[in-house]
């Protein structure tokens, strides 16, 4: 029978297959390069949503805007592909500032990668369901559960690995690639066709007409809310583990791919926005078109091509999520491996991803959407703070790399002068991401990365001081000493009493069975039948073998707490036998289909994990398994199933 969780997921891959599931730069592309690609659909559309306050003269203004972003990408470009060279295994920033700047920078970085990567899911995801709002009103009201789906969705896709995302996403990018490049080109030769003045196809909506005038500040805000374009350009140097040999040229390939296909969009798309008069409109609203849904539009009207975009950017937009589940669970195995985060997350699951890290990310991400209602527009202020501190740690870091290979006597003046740029360049944009997107709500990131940050350290902190409690630089120290006293926890005297006794003989003449009495109360019948079974099939056959006679002792639990009287014989008997170790062996039967866990109490689980929590040093745990095929009930012989109390003796 094929589980489900092989048919959501696939095959348990081998450790020997990880080479199969790297990737090129044609699945890299869409895999890495979707929050890029994506961006430049709510990039400049944010940007507008803040020169909407003075009308048409916004959009008269989004050249002023854009310019500037498009010579900070070209920045970031030749940035990144020196660190890729420089660090072809992982040129990510936490990497690159823990080894150049210390433990604090590369923190830092992570914490600011970390939250970025959380609001890319959601920014992403609902600027998708913003997108497909766009062309059907009428869904609108379901935007949240839109956008939870499409999360789950995601999620899953990456549980089955990188591969098989890359994969996926695959179609939808270069359907979008295709569909909007006809498009554009359309409109540009249209635009210049009509002395800059194209005719829509169908009008967009009307801008006000608004007596403010625009001011540096304003620019500004534009200017910060219009970074988000760039929050993807780090992917790659990010997941360069995910590569293919040659992974340099590899990466180098998919990082001039994606950066060029963004710097064509996003000139294209303002200049286009310009020529055609569109404006951002107020996603919260009923009515609500997407900037390049009224681009689209305008263009080529509401036909065949429109809907195909429409729905290609829909895809793009929504799975461009999926940049940030190539990345995040990478970056949070690193920090896992430095003790900095929970152990699971540097484990790789079954499909040789790491599974904690995309889990954790989709709940966060969910939460996050839930919080804001799937509203991009809620979002946006709290963006690309992150990014941009990542930028700027990580081409700092760069530097100091440099710096340090000149003191070694090599010639990089070339280089230390590129990433000295990229990190006053990007240094200078985030001081204005934040003065301007400040009071919108940018000091709640502010306050959440210094927040993981100590999050972070408290975790390295717990495995340092487990480090100390259970090193031990001596070698073995054995001397003689008395086997342990054994404790059977036994409900009623069957195969698994049968398997467990015979174990506990083996280990030590001394064993002592414990009954723990039924729950609702003392049975003076049946407990006599116990010690007449136990009698008969346990101390007669151990005495005709020459063991001692195991003993059975039979305990009441008042309060139903069933460990409550296992953990008083315990103490009893250590008390007793202060030179001597205690040893609880647990009878359980181990359940192999899902409906057999709802039929059964589990008191030996809680059993064992109350002794654990409570037991101390000097006492032992052993679970003893019993292994059951699957039977159904209908195979019972009808005995059985008609006898009084049967299927009651499993602890």
């Amino acid at each position: 029978m094929i589980r489900i969780g092989q048919i959501l997921l696939g095959r348990r891959l081998a450790n020997r297959e990880q080479a199969e599931r790297k990737i090129g730069p044609l699945e890299a592309v869409p895999a890495m390069g979707l929050d890029g690609l994506g961006s430049s659909a709510y990039g400049p559309e944010a940007a507008l949503a803040v020169l909407a306050a003075v009308g048409a003269a916004g959009t008269d203004s989004i050249g002023w805007v854009m310019a500037p972003i498009l010579a900070l990408l070209a920045v970031l470009f030749v940035s990144y592909w020196q660190t890729i060279a420089a660090y072809p295994s992982n040129g990510g920033a936490y990497a690159v500032a823990r080894e150049n700047l210390g433990t604090d920078a590369g923190l830092l970085a992570a914490a600011a990668l970390m939250i970025d990567y959380v609001l890319n899911v959601a920014v992403g995801i609902s600027a998708g369901v913003a997108a497909l709002v766009s062309a059907l009103p009428a869904l609108h009201p379901y935007t949240l559960p839109l956008c939870l789906g499409i999360l789950g969705f995601v999620t899953l896709m990456n549980l089955r690995g990188t591969l098989d995302a890359g994969r996926v996403v695959a179609v939808p990018t270069y359907l979008f690639l295709a569909a909007f490049g006809l498009i554009l080109a359309i409109g540009a030769w249209r635009t210049l066709a009509s002395g800059g003045q194209p005719e829509p196809l169908v009008a967009p909506p009307a801008q006000p007409q608004v007596a403010q005038a625009v001011t540096l500040w304003l620019l500004l805000r534009a200017f910060a809310s219009g970074c988000t374009a760039m929050t993807g350009v780090e992917a790659v140097s990010n997941g360069m583990g995910a590569f293919r040999d040659p992974v340099v040229r590899n990466g180098h390939r998919t990082l001039a791919a994606i950066v060029a296909i963004l710097g064509v969009l996003l000139a294209v798309i303002s200049w286009l926005v310009h020529a055609y008069g569109i404006g951002a409109m107020d996603q919260a609203r009923d009515g609500y078109r997407s900037v390049l849904s009224q681009l689209a539009s305008a263009v080529v009207g509401r036909g065949v091509l429109y809907y195909v975009a429409i729905g290609a950017l829909l895809a793009v937009l929504a799975l461009s999520a999926n940049t940030s589940f190539v990345g995040f669970p990478r970056l949070c195995r690193m920090v896992a491996a430095d003790g900095f985060l929970p152990k699971p997350f540097a484990v790789a699951g079954r499909r040789l991803v790491f599974s904690v890290g995309i889990g954790y990310l989709a709940v966060t991400a969910g939460l996050l959407l839930v919080v804001f209602g799937g509203i991009t527009e809620h979002l946006i202020p709290l963006f690309a703070i992150g990014a941009f501190l990542t930028f700027t740690i990580s081409q700092a870091g760069m530097v100091m790399h440099w710096l340090r290979r000149r003191r070694e006597g090599e010639r990089v003046g070339l280089k230390l002068a590129i990433n000295g740029l990229g990190a006053c360049a990007t240094g200078v944009a985030l001081a204005v991401i934040t003065v301007a997107k400040f009071a919108d709500g940018a000091w709640i990131t502010l306050l959440v990365i210094p927040a993981v940050i100590v999050l972070l350290k408290a975790i390295r902190r717990y495995y340092v001081r487990l480090d100390l409690k259970v090193h031990d630089p001596t070698p073995l120290a054995l001397k003689p000493a008395q086997p342990p006293l054994v404790l059977v926890a036994i409900e009623e005297w069957n195969q698994l009493a049968d398997h467990a006794i015979t174990l506990a003989l083996t280990l030590s003449p001394h064993v002592l069975g414990v009954h723990l009495a039924d729950l609702a109360g003392p049975d003076e019948g049946y407990d006599r039948k116990l010690q007449e079974r136990w009698e008969r099939n346990v101390a007669a056959p151990a005495r005709a073998a020459g063991f001692p006679a195991p003993r059975l002792v039979v305990l009441q639990a008042q309060y139903r707490a069933i460990h409550a009287p296992v953990l008083q014989l315990v103490r009893e008997l250590e008390l007793q036998h202060p030179d001597r170790s205690v040893a609880v062996l647990v009878p359980e039967l181990v359940k192999e289909r899902w409906y057999q866990k709802l039929l059964h109490t589990h008191r030996a689980q809680r059993l064992r994990h109350a002794l654990l929590k409570h037991g101390g040093t000097r006492l032992t745990v052993v679970s003893v398994p019993w292994y059951l095929e699957a039977m159904p009930l209908a195979d019972a012989p009808k005995e059985a199933v008609e006898k009084e109390g049967a299927g009651a003796a499993v602890v």
